[in-house]
């Protein structure tokens, strides 16, 4: 009877104390959980969550999610007698220690998070950075995939990319199509400028302004270098890149405009003997 009474006195008192505090600590992770999901139902609706690309929205929630959590887990264990400070040295202990083991994985998160943020190019562009180029088919946190022209895939680390000097070609509806065209020294200039424009103007690509422009820009070594330019869309650069080529040569030919080879003159003395 006596043991029965201890029992029923040592249940009371936890009850009293551990009991509510268990109770406390599940209530409050109860109540933390929902109101988590009704912040981040707050945020998925708001307007700037929703100007941002998916990729940004999925890494800012799963962002949102674990460090609240984090703090939620923290407040409950201070409700059950654990030491705050215990705490932030334990997550500061693993933070530091996932820091060193993933220094570079890391590095590649930054450039990631600052590629998604900052957005210096979109998915579907055609890019040029690092001595490779490709059109961009997916920014992810860590890596970024570009595809080849001749079908290659290429995956750049968002740490090196986000540092690099990165040239978009297709931010701009147009560009600006530059070529030199060798004649020979002979060839009338004018006639050569009159002939290029008529091409370019002929071209159904080649935009009429700005106008397309056409100058003598070197004397070279066995040729004369006119600079050709013409703007054009940007998803059209290489097919009047290959046609201005093409015709060019033609219209040469018929016009009897000669395109000279390299040549060397050698000037042999003779030594008497």
């Amino acid at each position: 009877m006596e043991f029965l009474e201890n029992l029923l006195a040592k249940l009371g008192e936890f009850c009293a104390t551990t009991g509510v505090r268990v109770l406390g600590v599940i209530l409050l992770l109860l109540v933390g959980t929902l109101l988590i999901k009704w912040i981040l139902k707050l945020i998925k609706k708001s307007k700037k969550f929703q100007s941002l690309t998916p990729n940004v929205q999925t890494l800012l929630v799963d962002l949102l999610t674990v460090a609240m959590y984090v703090i939620l887990v923290a407040l409950a264990a201070t409700q059950i007698g654990v030491d705050a400070t215990a705490i932030a040295s334990v997550i500061t202990s693993c933070g530091l220690a996932i820091g060193l083991a993933l220094q570079g994985s890391l590095s590649n998160f930054a450039g990631g998070i600052m590629i998604l943020v900052f957005r210096p190019f979109s998915i579907g562009d055609f890019i040029e950075a690092n001595g490779v180029s490709g059109t961009v088919k997916n920014i992810g946190v860590f890596y970024t995939t570009l595809h080849t022209p001749d079908n290659k895939v290429i995956t750049m680390p968002n740490g090196s990319l986000a540092n690099a000097t990165v040239i978009d070609y297709s931010v701009n509806e147009t560009r600006r199509l530059d070529l030199e065209i060798a004649v020979s020294y002979d060839s009338d200039i004018e006639l050569v400028k009159k002939t290029l424009t008529d091409l370019a103007n002929a071209h159904e690509l080649v935009l009429k302004d700005p106008a397309p422009f056409v100058r003598l820009g070197t004397q070279g070594d066995s040729a004369l270098i006119f600079k050709f330019r013409v703007w054009v869309k940007a998803s059209d650069y290489w097919t009047v890149n290959f046609d201005l080529l093409e015709a060019s040569k033609k219209i040469f030919d018929i016009r009897g405009i000669s395109i000279p080879y390299p040549q060397m003159d050698v000037h042999v003395n003779s030594i008497e003997k």
